[in-house]
């Protein structure tokens, strides 16, 4: 067994890459427009290939978290007690913190300003109630495939369930990526804002993943792990 401190800094590593390579991608895309770029397949398969990567290689210290709406999945199933979520959260939020500040430092000024050092986005025009919507719903799957490969342990791949959050990650940012820039998570969309003053729509990537996490989590426990009394 682990303890809470290597429990807290594999949140902290495993945050920190997903950030660091998911906001760089972003501001790659835009240093490199005069040849068309990354493209958002590219940033997607990058900040899912930093996710499958990261639980691959610590999710058996923490359980892989690396985002605050997969750790609100455990506290309302009560695998986590809410101290331990606290401190998951702090732990992602200051690893998310650090790669920013990081990029910041590494990438040229104008590179990232221009994309708000990768700080999820909405689309101009775009309504609230849909980005909600978007970042909920992608979530949901999200943390349901956690779930699913992660928890249970009847999951017939737990063994390569990295790849399985890290595909399903892939999968929300293409399609919420153009709309909200597919955060998913409220440490992707807090650290690059703390570290480029950006807090526009701040709240929508909070707000949409963590009751989106939140119901995911419940359902799955609810439906498919409840033990039915005989």
């Amino acid at each position: 067994m682990y303890n809470l401190t290597q429990k807290l800094t594999a949140e902290f590593l495993g945050t920190f890459a997903l950030i660091f390579f998911g906001a760089g991608a972003v501001c790659v895309d835009w240093h490199l427009r005069s040849t068309g770029g990354l493209g958002l397949p590219a940033i997607a398969l990058v900040q899912g290939l930093a996710m499958a990567i990261m639980v691959s290689a610590l999710g058996h210290i923490s359980g892989g978290h690396f985002n605050p709406a997969i750790t609100i999945g455990f506290w309302v199933t009560k695998r986590l007690s809410t101290l331990d979520t606290l401190a998951y959260w702090g732990a992602q939020l200051l690893g998310a913190v650090a790669a920013a500040f990081l990029l910041k430092v590494i990438i040229p000024d104008e590179t990232w300003r221009n994309v708000a050092l990768g700080t999820p986005e909405l689309m101009r025009d775009f309504p609230t109630w849909s980005a909600l919507a978007l970042e909920a719903v992608t979530t949901f799957f999200l943390v349901l495939v956690v779930f699913a490969t992660a928890v249970d342990e009847r999951g017939a791949f737990r063994a390569i369930g990295g790849f399985g959050i890290g595909l399903t990650i892939t999968l929300g940012i293409l399609v919420a990526g153009p709309f909200t820039g597919g955060a998913l998570n409220p440490a992707r969309a807090f650290g690059p804002a703390l570290a480029s003053h950006h807090w526009l729509n701040q709240g929508i990537y909070w707000v949409g993943p963590l009751g989106g996490g939140f119901v995911a989590g419940l359902l799955y426990d609810t439906l498919f792990l409840r033990k039915t009394e005989r």
